[in-house]
Formats: C-alpha cells, sequence, structure tokens
C-alpha cells in the first residue's frame, strides 16, 4: 500500500525514507531472527554458511543503517556498501531516476560515502551483537585519490572494515566515479589486488570478491580471472551497465548506470562467461535484473552460487527475498535437486 506514496516521491528521497524507517525498526525486526531454515536453500560459499543464496546487493544500505532488516526480511545474507576511504558526498541530485516503463534503474551516485571511519565505528557497534547472517562489506576508491593511489585507497578502508565482514568486496566497477572501471585492467587490478591481499593475510584473511562491470569483452574477462589466484576468492557479477539500447522510458538519456530488467539477459551471459573461464572453480555472487525465482534460478543454472537483489527489490517490495525463496524451492524440486549447489552451473556449457 505504501509503495504509490514512495513512488511518488524523488526517487533518492524514497530511498532514505524507508531505510530511515526499517533503521529505526531494528529494535522490533532484530527479535524476527534469520530466515527459516530450508536445508535446500542451505548452501556453503568460500568456508561461508549462507541460510539462502538470495542476498542484499551493495548500493541498497551503503552506509549499513538499518541491518536488521535484512534477515527479518528473509534475505539469507547482505551486502553493505560502497564504502570509500574518506567521506564524500557523491554526484550533485537528482542523481537516482526511475525508468517505470523498462523496470529499471538508472543511478549516477558517485559513492557517497560517511567514509570508512565511519562506517566501522557504526559496525563496531553493530556487532556487539551476533548477527543471524552473513554480512559482506565493500569498498570503492575515494573520487580524489587517483588510479595509482588506488591501492592505498583501497588497503585504508579494507583495514578499518575488515574484523566487520564475512567476506570484503572490492568495487573495481561503478560507472559513476572518474576512471574506475580502468582498475578492471590487468595492469591496474595486479597490484591493487596484491596490496588488498597483503592486506588480507595479515588481518586474518577473508574471502575477498571482485565486482565487475557487465560491459567488459571476453578478453578483459579472461584478464581479471588470470589476475585472481593468490589475490581474490571470488567474483560479484555484474554492476551496472552503461549500454541504453531498447529502453523507452523519458529518464533512459540521463547519464549513470542501468539497473533492473534491461540488465538480466547480459547479466546471466556474463555470469556464464565468467564461470566458464574459472571452470567453475571461483564463487560467482550473481546481480542483475533479478525480479522472480526464474530469474534468480537463471543466474544460479548459468553459474552464481548466491545472487543479489536490488532493483528488483525497489519494484517488488519487501515480499520479494521469500516469494523468490518459495518459487526457488519450488523449481529446485521440479528439477530434482535435493539442494541449490547442484544446480549452480548445469547451463553454463
Amino acid at each position: 500500500m505504501i509503495r504509490p506514496i514512495l513512488f511518488g516521491i524523488e526517487p533518492e528521497v524514497s530511498h532514505e525514507t524507508v531505510l530511515a524507517l526499517l533503521g529505526a525498526a531494528g529494535p522490533v525486526m532484530s527479535r524476527l531472527g534469520r530466515p527459516a531454515r530450508d536445508p535446500r536453500l542451505e548452501t556453503t560459499v568460500c568456508g561461508i554458511a549462507f541460510p539462502s543464496p538470495i542476498g542484499l546487493a551493495g548500493g541498497f544500505d551503503k552506509a549499513a543503517r538499518a541491518l536488521w532488516a535484512w534477515p527479518a526480511l528473509g534475505f539469507g545474507f547482505a551486502e553493505v556498501g560502497t564504502v570509500t576511504a574518506q567521506r564524500q558526498p557523491g554526484n550533485p541530485r537528482p542523481r537516482v531516476f526511475r525508468l517505470a516503463e523498462d523496470e529499471a534503474l538508472i543511478n549516477r551516485l558517485g559513492f557517497n560515502s560517511p567514509g570508512a571511519d565511519a562506517v566501522a565505528a557504526r559496525l563496531a557497534a553493530f556487532r556487539r551483537r551476533a548477527y543471524p547472517i552473513p554480512l559482506g562489506v565493500n569498498i570503492g576508491r575515494s573520487k580524489a585519490a587517483s588510479n595509482e593511489a588506488a591501492p592505498d585507497d583501497y588497503a585504508y578502508s579494507l583495514d578499518r572494515l575488515h574484523a566487520f565482514g564475512d567476506f570484503l568486496v572490492a568495487n573495481l566497477s561503478s560507472p559513476n566515479t572518474p576512471g574506475l572501471r580502468s582498475l578492471q585492467m590487468r595492469d591496474a587490478i595486479i597490484p591493487l589486488l596484491d596490496r588488498l591481499a597483503e592486506r588480507n593475510r595479515a588481518l586474518g584473511e577473508k574471502p575477498l570478491f571482485v565486482k565487475v562491470a557487465p560491459d567488459l569483452t571476453d578478453l578483459e574477462l579472461e584478464g581479471i580471472v588470470s589476475a585472481l589466484p593468490g589475490r581474490a576468492h571470488g567474483l560479484v557479477a555484474t554492476n551496472t551497465t552503461i549500454r541504453r539500447a531498447g529502453l523507452h522510458s523519458p529518464a533512459r538519456d540521463e547519464s549513470g548506470g542501468v539497473s533492473g530488467r534491461p540488465l538480466r539477459d547480459l547479466n546471466t551471459q556474463v555470469i556464464r562467461a565468467l564461470f566458464r573461464l574459472t571452470r567453475g572453480h571461483v564463487p560467482i555472487i550473481g546481480v542483475g535484473g533479478i525480479f522472480t525465482a526464474e530469474d534468480a534460478y537463471a543466474k544460479i543454472k548459468a553459474g552464481a552460487a548466491l545472487i543479489e537483489l536490488y532493483t528488483g527489490f525497489v519494484y517488488g517490495g519487501p515480499g520479494v527475498p521469500r516469494r523468490i525463496r518459495r518459487g526457488l524451492r519450488d523449481l529446485l524440486d521440479r528439477d530434482g535437486f535435493t539442494n541449490v549447489a547442484q544446480a549452480v552451473g548445469v547451463e553454463a556449457h
């Protein structure tokens, strides 16, 4: 019932309102606990036990403001961030646009973040209690830092936030920070991941994922995959796309990255390509255009060990995680799988 109200106001204001309400409800939601247990959906990735493969994508709760809401709404894990080393406001508003006709969003937020120190302080207070689902922390490059300074900039955030995440994500692929996506190229990604791997091991190694763009060539994807051994443990596929083909909404020409339904098939293709390149040995978190259980299942069969929701959650509302859980369970039963891990990559070849 509240959707018409929220969709009647500016998208970023709507988003902030929802986070404020969910954050305020934290004491109540913290008593609701974790998602209902279902052995068919439980999975282990990088040694971490996930109660379900359905997570909240990075970018939704950038500053860890509503953490108790996510298990209460049925998510099996959550990813906070992107967090930058320096406090920064992001790009000027307006910077988020609804494309209702396309079931999509365009954002050019530009890593608006209170900074690693502030988020670390919030997580330190929060982590005094046990959290019922795995928590990922997504870090990105500060706008003021050059790509040459990126290894130290990312390492600062990793140092501050390492203690609070079950896994970490290095975001190299937002289209809204100038020059960021070039960090995915082999001559830049290796020194960056070397620096992060060094700090990760020194602090007590945790799974480190690399978030990539959907607009890369097969050769560029191969370069990223070749840089992972000994440095990172997994991939998040994908960030938003800069493509505009087929969009119909009036806001389609706004600059920024497109998420939602138009990204779905492109994202699945990238997941499949990465699964093939890694021969299924590197876990992939699939995110992009997931609205239904069928969408989630397609990502899993293409090679995603876990999936994350963002735009589908915005359009579908708070019941989406549980609807996808129920539908995914039925699809696994239909195909004779007793656990979701058995379906990963079955249609990647």
